[in-house]
């Protein structure tokens, strides 16, 4: 299928942070997500963010699994979620609304399970005119939501793998996979012909995937290794904190998934590909902007 975008190769740079910078100026992002037995996709997306050089980042999590979280991510901070037993109430809803206030950017989805009151919070989260990235449960439960397109009223970034990807459009991982950019740019274009506000794609995989429908850039970092539970939890964390610190939500699209295919590449040469775990991107996410920082 022939497309008719503007195919992007050159990336940001973060701007250099003023000597009088405090927490605040570099971005606050708040992660949404978790629930019993998925407790490490969220801290894994918190310390993300962090890595990704967020001033302040808070964790949104259910309260029965909040201080387990944070044990793994002890630099955020916390808004727990109303619980009855280990199921999050309704009243989680207005909790989320009320830590979005508070917050630049929100990172949503991470371990958080699907449910009805999972879809209430992404349809909230929606409307809210914040900028979001849905990622994993998040999409999730955005695909159970009708006509959630039109509900958009801010920058949207959507993150899936192939399989999401399918549930989210109704077609088959073969479809998704046999021409990658095409269904990419023709499901955003459908999706941004209602709603406000920019919408981006990040299709993940071997050569992962950027579109807002107009511009396409297809990332060349990364590495088999990451193919491994949680690598994705972190991309969406640094995704978040580059819109916080300023980016645009294509450009952070663009400059994240460069990056966090750079520090798997960094980790693949320090531990190789067959023991490479997520959590060695957030130790090589520093190497991995200095690179990019001195260019080609």
């Amino acid at each position: 299928m022939a497309l008719e975008v503007e195919r992007i190769d050159t990336l940001p740079q973060l701007a250099a942070r003023p000597a009088d910078s405090h927490k605040g100026t570099a971005g606050r992002v708040l992660v949404v997500g978790g629930s019993r037995g998925l407790i490490g996709a969220v801290a894994l997306t918190a310390n993300g963010a962090l890595r990704g050089g967020a001033g302040l980042v808070m964790v949104a999590a259910p309260q029965c699994v909040q201080p387990y979280i944070l044990g793994l991510a002890p630099c955020a901070t916390s808004h727990p979620l109303p619980c009855r037993g280990d199921r999050l109430d309704r009243t989680a809803v207005t909790a989320v609304r009320a830590a979005a206030a508070r917050n630049d950017v929100l990172a949503v989805g991470p371990g958080f399970s699907t449910g009805v009151i999972q879809r209430m919070i992404v349809r909230a989260v929606l409307g809210l005119g914040t900028p979001a990235v849905l990622d994993a449960d998040g999409l999730n439960n955005l695909a159970n939501t009708p006509d959630w397109p039109a509900q958009r009223r801010g920058p949207l970034v959507l993150t899936p793998h192939p399989g999401e990807m399918a549930r989210l459009t109704g077609r088959s991982i073969g479809e998704v996979q046999a021409d990658r950019t095409a269904a990419a740019v023709s499901a955003v274009r459908g999706w941004t012909a209602a709603g406000q506000g920019p919408l981006v794609l990040v299709l993940k995989g071997a050569g992962t995937v950027v579109t807002d429908g107009a511009r396409l850039y297809v990332n060349r970092t990364g590495n088999p290794g990451m193919a491994t539970g949680g690598t994705g939890d972190v991309l969406t964390g640094l995704l978040a904190a580059l819109i916080g610190q300023g980016l645009a939500a294509f450009d952070a699209a663009c400059l994240a998934v460069h990056l966090h295919g750079l520090a798997g590449d960094i980790a693949a040469d320090r531990v190789g590909q067959v023991s490479l775990i997520a959590t060695d991107l957030l130790e090589t996410l520093p190497a991995a902007f200095a690179r990019h920082a001195d260019g080609p």
